[in-house]
């Protein structure tokens, strides 16, 4: 073949695998709108739904604040101000509810779910990060400091326990039957496994891999899921023993990772600029798309309820802090 031809030959499959990539990219998430945030500086971090009133809360770190978005409405509706490094947000529908989680202070806020009025103030220590909200047991679980969740009632709103760990807990989730959680412990390169009615650690998993941040889920495979930043990559862990599966590669400084049961998906929102798409029903849980974002767009929430998935963006550049809003397909 001549060189020439060669050289054409090269430039149009390359064209074609671009147009196919940027085809499967726009069949998974479509960007439906942006919502600026206003004058919101620095970063951004977790964010939580309160799906009755269909509003977003999310987590204005550098900003100090708790911003509220109507996300029917596309538009900043609340700002809760005077925060102190919010990291995690929660929210319990059973008492209408807010939960903030301060780092900067170790404190852990609880506001009025309608009229975002502060209902309550608790120390907890320094770093206070990571909520998850156990709906069946109508509990809600805080990580913070160099190792402990503490576990809350949330009818009393009082601490009944805190549990022990090895290091600072970063992303850990809450498995919806029995009552075990699954912490990631990145100091400690391991995922614990932690009894919660018996409050205490009950294993944990060494990593092979570094910096295990983001972690998802999948209880149907039986599943958890944990993205490394160090390399960029995967971890995909039997449940019942922690044996890894898979280890495929992702996009790079993951932070968030959310579970689609619907569609056998894994969302994997990256700083580097990136969400990547995961099929989870094959074993080997290849990427299917690839969607670009802008750098440091790490932090993200996948909504069942509402079949959206919000990704925050900061400021920089001249554009201000926004929420973009993707509408998964088909």
């Amino acid at each position: 073949m001549p060189r020439t031809v060669a050289i054409t030959a090269s430039i149009m499959l390359a064209l074609i695998v671009g147009t196919t990539v940027a085809a499967h990219a726009q069949q998974a998430l479509q960007l439906e709108a942006t919502v600026p945030l206003g004058n919101v500086q620095g970063r951004i971090d977790h964010m939580a739904i309160d799906v009755p009133r269909a509003r977003l809360l999310v987590a204005e770190l550098g900003n100090n604040s708790l911003g509220v978005i109507d996300v029917r409405q596309r538009t900043v509706v609340h700002r809760i101000s005077g925060l102190s490094e919010p990291q995690g947000v929660g929210y319990v529908r059973s008492t209408d509810t807010v939960y903030v989680a301060n780092g900067g202070d170790g404190s852990l806020r609880l506001f009025d779910g309608a009229t975002y009025a502060e209902a309550m103030r608790l120390k907890l220590g320094d770093d206070a990060d990571n909520v998850r909200v156990d709906s069946e047991a109508n509990r809600v679980i805080v990580g913070y400091g160099n190792g402990a969740l503490a576990v809350l009632d949330a009818a009393s709103r009082s601490k009944l326990a805190d549990i022990r760990l090895k290091g600072h807990p970063e992303s850990f989730q809450l498995a919806e039957r029995g009552s075990r959680a699954y912490v990631n412990i990145p100091n400690t390169h391991d995922i614990a496994v932690v009894d919660l009615k018996g409050a205490g650690q009950i294993g944990a998993w060494p990593m092979r891999l570094g910096a295990n941040f983001p972690m998802a889920l999948d209880e149907a495979a039986g599943r958890v899921l944990s993205v490394f930043r160090s390399p960029a990559r995967l971890g995909v862990f039997a449940m019942q023993d922690g044996n890894m599966v898979a280890s495929p590669e992702t996009c790079g400084d993951a932070d968030d990772i959310f579970l689609d049961a619907t569609r056998h998906r894994a969302y994997v929102s990256c700083g580097s600029g990136a969400i990547d798409v995961i099929d989870t029903k094959d074993s080997d849980y290849r990427r299917i798309a690839r969607i670009p974002t802008i750098s440091g767009a790490r932090t993200a929430l996948f909504s069942p309820e509402l079949d959206r998935l919000f990704l925050a963006t900061r400021a920089q550049r001249g554009e201000p802090a926004s929420i973009r809003i993707y509408r998964p397909t088909p």
